[in-house]
């Protein structure tokens, strides 16, 4: 991987990280958030027959963390094709 300049690096790696920051924010708020924090509210609300903050925290933190994974993959092809760095 190379890039075209030493700035389209440093904005490559700025994009980068931002775009990791915010995944790693929204993982955190739904997995601590919603399974650990918010739970006694959540499971005043059944969701397929299961109290909704104990569903979080058994799975929808886990489905959660697949889909933040695709976004990242979709998210970096992206950044990748945007500095000319993608793999052919």
């Amino acid at each position: 991987m190379s890039f075209e300049s030493k700035e389209h690096a440093v904005q490559y790696w700025r994009e980068n990280v931002r775009l990791l920051l915010t995944l790693l924010v929204i993982w955190f708020v739904v997995s601590f958030g919603a399974g650990i924090l918010l739970v006694d509210v959540l499971n005043e609300i059944k969701f397929f027959g299961f109290k909704l903050g104990f569903w979080f925290a058994q799975q929808g933190a886990i489905y959660a963390f697949i889909v933040l994974i695709f976004v990242y993959v979709k998210k970096m092809n992206t950044l990748d094709r945007k500095y000319n760095v993608q793999e052919d």
